[in-house]
């Protein structure tokens, strides 16, 4: 029996390990978005966090931030090679939808908007499950002054 146990939670461990790296990798893939791009030559600085979660068809994940006036922001997104696996939207502290990337976004892995006045929102992040059904999401925020 003590050595089930083990051997489980060894498979444990690396199962974690490999979902850790997974995340790892796509932080990386994901900064690529706030960094300059061709279509709008902006480059943003993080605001420090990663914003990461391990999810399948059934789930999402949400995230609560405050964005600050007076600020260019970009929210980046990621989930694999392809950028276009996550649907993220934004909402503000009444539930209002603010954005979301689906539909006639197709998905877009970043969105750049600019804020007035100080404001705390939610953004809830998910898979396509047409293109992806489980795995590690990203999402950055980026601002400029």
């Amino acid at each position: 029996m003590r050595k089930i146990l083990s051997l489980g939670a060894i498979l444990f461990t690396f199962s974690n390990l490999s979902l850790g790296q997974e995340c790892d990798s796509l932080v990386n893939v994901c900064y690529k978005h706030l960094s300059a791009d061709s279509r709008s030559g902006k480059a943003f600085i993080s605001d420090g966090q990663v914003y990461q979660a391990f999810v399948d068809a059934e789930q999402s994940a949400e995230f609560k931030v405050t964005l600050y006036g007076g600020s260019l922001y970009r929210i980046a997104t990621t989930a694999g090679s392809d950028d276009n696996y996550v649907i993220f939207n934004v909402y503000d502290q009444d539930r209002n939808l603010l954005f979301t990337n689906s539909g006639d976004n197709n998905n877009h892995p970043y969105w750049d908007f600019k804020i007035d006045n100080t404001l705390d929102c939610y953004i809830e992040a998910y898979l396509d499950i047409d293109k992806k059904v489980s795995g590690c999401l990203v999402l950055l925020i980026g601002f400029q002054k």
